[in-house]
């Protein structure tokens, strides 16, 4: 697909599934598979800048035997890594290079995978972006903060990717760059070793090029099995527009009422489901408990070299500041009654139907688009999981988002996989 004679779309992302049940089945080797990748890598990285350091060569010499087959994964530059530099989007981390694998990363080596660099992440996984750009149309953003995580699957440059979400970072980016992202339940993925924004809401999530992907390598950095077979029944969803319905787009609109058609085609029962109102005010209250923490996260950054700092990071750390402990303290409390009243919103409803984000990519690589339908999930520390398969009116991705009860995360994306597949019929 092209969308004019100068910009030609690099976007083919790649089922690591699919590649290791051919490598089971003889029909290719993994040298061949591995190559696929790294031949991607070599088209198309400097069109796209989804890394900030990669070296497949070394990255396959060290991969270790195990059901990931060593297959290339991408892991996002806030997340250390023994073998490559960790430099967090930031000149004060020019050229830093960590002793240690973080947690996620060994337990992903354990299993197979072959980190094959470092990808592309805003300034400290902040709004500032680094020059990635989208594979289905260059002139328009792969959103953030996990940027060249989502667009090296997109591009097909590695199968796997581990990303951040403290907003929208996994979410939304999925979304613009039309694969699947997937955001578990807060703290099912350890981040060990990964640099802290906000301790109360940092959440470690996987990118692939389709739910069963996802559910597969995350299993993998849990401990937990999170594939399943399919569902017994279809579905009950439950629309939930929030309160910032009137933020999406038209294109976005068109995308959830596909959605829900498709899905009812395909059996479920889909109602709209309201929430009360504590969920507006926990809307609020992230941005308030995010920005206190980053200045406590980011003190050491804050207070010795403020001037290499973006100007979006300097302003929110300012802000930051003025936050006094009981405005954080109440925050907090309407985050925990917010989350309380959850379990109600569950009750009667399997899996809540939202927007990943407002509308499609921005045409514009200066911004990352907002995390509007994402701030207050990641709030609730619930599992979120972008759906692909739908496209706007300019051709470009536009994603859905399953959002289910914490701590179920088997059940939320074996739901969002017969959802992708409804979407696909």
């Amino acid at each position: 697909m092209t969308f004019d004679d100068n910009t030609p779309c690099l976007a083919a992302p790649v089922s690591g599934l699919e590649i290791i049940q051919r490598i089971d089945s003889g029909e290719t080797g993994l040298e061949e598979a591995y190559a696929g990748f790294a031949n991607a890598y070599a088209d198309k990285e400097e069109a796209l800048s989804c890394f900030v350091t990669a070296d497949y060569e070394r990255a396959a010499e060290r991969a270790s035997a195990g059901p990931l087959r060593g297959l290339p994964v991408g892991v996002k530059d806030i997340i250390d890594t023994d073998d490559f530099p960790t430099r967090h989007g930031s000149q004060i981390y020019a050229g830093h290079a960590p002793r240690e694998d973080a947690s996620a990363v060994s337990l992903m080596r354990a299993a197979g995978g072959a980190v094959v660099g470092k990808t592309v992440t805003t300034e400290f996984a902040y709004f500032t972006p680094r020059g990635t750009k989208n594979p289905w149309n260059r002139e328009y953003s792969p959103g953030g903060s996990s940027s060249g995580s989502a667009a090296g699957v997109a591009a097909g440059m590695f199968p796997f990717a581990i990303g951040t979400q403290t907003g929208g970072s996994v979410i939304r980016p999925a979304s613009y760059c039309g694969v699947a992202g997937y955001k578990p339940t807060y703290g099912l993925i350890p981040t060990y070793g990964a640099k802290t924004f906000s301790h109360s809401l940092d959440t470690l999530g996987v990118f692939a090029a389709t739910v069963p992907d996802c559910a597969f390598f995350a299993s993998f950095l849990t401990g937990r099995t999170l594939e399943s077979t399919a569902l017994e029944k279809p579905p009950l969803i439950g629309f939930c527009p929030t309160s910032q319905w009137e933020h999406v787009s038209e294109d976005m609109r068109e995308a959830m009422d596909t959605a829900m058609a498709k899905a009812r085609a395909a059996g479920a029962t889909v109602i709209e489901h309201d929430l009360p109102s504590i969920f507006t005010r926990a809307i609020d209250a992230h941005p308030v408990i995010q920005n206190y923490e980053a200045v406590r996260a980011l003190a050491w950054e804050w207070t010795n070299h403020r001037d290499k700092l973006g100007p979006k990071l300097s302003e929110t750390l300012e802000e930051g500041e003025t936050i006094t402990p009981e405005s954080y303290d109440a925050a907090r409390r309407v985050a925990k009654a917010a989350r309380l009243a959850l379990s109600n919103v569950f009750a009667d409803v399997d899996i809540l139907l939202t927007p990943s984000s407002e509308g499609t990519a921005p045409k514009d690589l200066e911004s990352t688009g907002m995390p509007t339908f994402n701030k207050l999930w990641t709030l609730m520390g619930v599992p979120c999981i972008n759906v692909s398969g739908l496209f706007a009116s300019n051709h470009m991705p536009v994603g859905v988002q399953v959002v289910a009860p914490a701590m179920s995360d088997r059940r939320a994306l074996q739901t969002a996989s017969w959802l992708e597949q409804a979407i696909a019929a």
